[in-house]
């Protein structure tokens, strides 16, 4: 969008008589007689002095030879000033963008997080023959031990029922980034239609 001066009351309809410097729309691709288009370019100041009285360099040009008209090429018009919460703009300033690409830092607070369930299967083996120590260091149980002779070095060859045993287990896994950071455009619908700037007019007067 810019910010710009000269749009009349009457919706930027330019009757026979214009103001010099007004921007009128047209419905056909081409400037009339007595405009130029609203596509930034450069006069000279010395063939339009009264128009730059106007205009300044607030849309470009040195100020010495030449001065800018407004550029509304692919852009919307928007008044000067700073309305009730929102950004000030002055006049001639250019800024808005067709795309923007959302930032990190510019997303709600969040996280991606994901509940695995795991299923685990245990076994406790085990002999049939007697225990024969009580130092359970590298030693498997025994099924028919004394009291104190819990513990067997033989080569284990049985296994307890899976109903003694009861294991579970979970896992939090989170998710890695996504997406593909592409911009986003966010241009309002439109219809384009020809800004001309009135080079011929009435000199305005300040109310």
């Amino acid at each position: 969008m810019i910010a710009i001066t000269g749009l009349p009351v009457s919706a930027s309809a330019c009757g026979t008589d214009p103001f010099l410097g007004e921007i009128c729309t047209f419905t056909y691709n081409f400037c009339p007689r007595g405009y130029l288009e609203a596509a930034g370019q450069t006069l000279s100041i010395q063939q339009n002095t009264a128009l730059f009285s106007l205009l300044g360099t607030q849309y470009g040009g040195d100020g010495v030879q030449t001065f800018a008209l407004p550029d509304l090429r692919g852009r919307s018009p928007i008044g000067d000033g700073q309305g009730p919460g929102l950004s000030p703009i002055q006049v001639g300033e250019e800024t808005g963008s067709e795309f923007v690409t959302i930032l990190p830092n510019q997303m709600p607070a969040h996280n991606h997080a994901a509940q695995t369930n795991v299923t685990v299967s245990a076994s406790i083996n085990a002999v049939s023959t007697a225990g024969n120590t009580t130092n359970p260091s590298g030693k498997v149980l025994a099924t028919s031990a004394s009291r104190d002779n819990l513990y067997s070095n033989a080569t284990p060859n049985v296994s307890l029922d899976p109903g003694a045993i009861s294991t579970s287990a979970s896992a939090t896994t989170t998710v890695g980034i996504s997406g593909g950071s592409q911009p986003l455009y966010i241009r309002s619908p439109v219809l384009g239609v020809k800004y001309c700037v009135a080079t011929q007019g009435i000199f305005p007067s300040r109310n």
